[in-house]
């Protein structure tokens, strides 16, 4: 099998390339270390969102949409604050219809790029961020720490290794998710009805009218049943919903099966996230994002035990890490 790490272009922005096999995929390190392209190039499939090269300049204003982008701290958080400590801190309300802020800093950030290369069975890059007081966003986070990401590439699939490390001297959040985002349809040949996902959720978070939760749960529709059950279609309803993840047969992870095809595209998250978002863009078919999450939207703020919402902070000198993969499989 050919493996291959060599910096190249995606579009008009520069790009750490990997090769497998048949495995291609695309990292852009200046916009927030997105692993921006998953493919097989045998059979024509893309499995992530891709702006494509006529539509960076999109994707540098969206660039949530798109890929696999790092939100650090995720998801929303009331009026651009929260409590940490005994202290609090103030966010940029970003999402004016909300009055929240929304996806933290690290999506939008420039990542250095440490390594790349290949070893006997996989391509690999390495890319990190390192967070101080000369970084924009310590003045809303201040804390000192480095996220670093490994993605690599070989017959198994795409595998991704994730560390956060606090480098200063108090405890500080540790709150993250990936806003994947996956083509539906991914194969050339197929279109969105062709396809079926079903996902390990448990219970739905009720939303109050900012899209945070309230504590309480809302009942599964049918469909919900079906996504944690046999599979339901990416677009049955719109979509924008939080809920629990349980782990089924020891692994939390999204499968998107292609039924025309007849394989199955597994996102295997890790046990580390304890919750899911789905987006699916008010059920518009073309793309859907499967969101693994350390912690409860609005974490820091909610009145429920820590553990069940994921909310923890790393002590100095601490690391956090959890690995995910995609693969593919036959379908059933």
């Amino acid at each position: 099998m050919e493996l291959r790490a060599y910096e190249g272009m995606y579009g008009d922005e520069k790009a750490i390339w990997l090769e497998a096999g048949d495995y291609v995929a695309a990292m852009i390190p200046r916009i927030g270390g997105n692993l921006i392209a998953f493919r097989d190039v045998s059979k024509n499939y893309r499995f992530l969102r891709e702006p494509g090269g006529d539509n960076m300049e999109d994707f540098r204003d969206k660039p949530g949409i798109y890929g696999i982008p790092v939100l650090f701290p995720p998801n929303r958080y009331e009026d651009g604050s929260f409590p940490w400590n005994g202290g609090a801190y103030s966010f940029p309300v970003n999402e004016e219809e909300t009055g929240n802020h929304l996806h933290g800093f690290l999506h939008i950030t420039p990542w250095t790029v440490e390594e790349f290369g290949t070893t006997a069975s996989e391509s690999y890059v390495i890319v990190s961020v390192t967070i101080d007081e000369n970084h924009e966003s310590y003045a809303y986070l201040p804390h000192r720490y480095t996220v670093r990401l490994r993605y690599s590439l070989s017959r198994d699939g795409l595998s991704q290794h994730l560390l956060v490390r606090n480098n200063g001297d108090e405890a500080m959040p540790c709150l993250l998710a990936f806003h994947t985002a996956v083509n539906a349809p991914f194969a050339p040949k197929s279109t969105a009805k062709d396809y079926r996902v079903k996902a390990t959720i448990g219970q739905r978070w009720e939303l109050d009218e900012r899209m945070l939760p309230t504590g309480s749960y809302q009942p599964l529709t049918s469909e919900e049943e079906k996504l944690k059950g046999e599979g339901v279609n990416p677009f049955f309803a719109p979509m924008d919903n939080h809920y629990t993840a349980v782990p089924q047969n020891g692994r939390n992870r999204m499968e998107l099966t292609d039924l025309k095809e007849g394989i199955t595209l597994v996102y295997d998250v890790g046990t580390s996230y304890k919750q899911w978002m789905i987006w699916n863009n008010q059920a518009t078919e073309g793309f859907f994002c499967p969101e693994p999450q350390i912690n409860l939207v609005n974490a820091p703020k909610s009145k429920l035990p820590a553990e069940e919402i994921g909310l923890f902070g790393l002590e100095p000198g601490e690391y956090w890490e959890e690995t995910a993969r995609f693969y593919v499989k036959n379908a059933k």
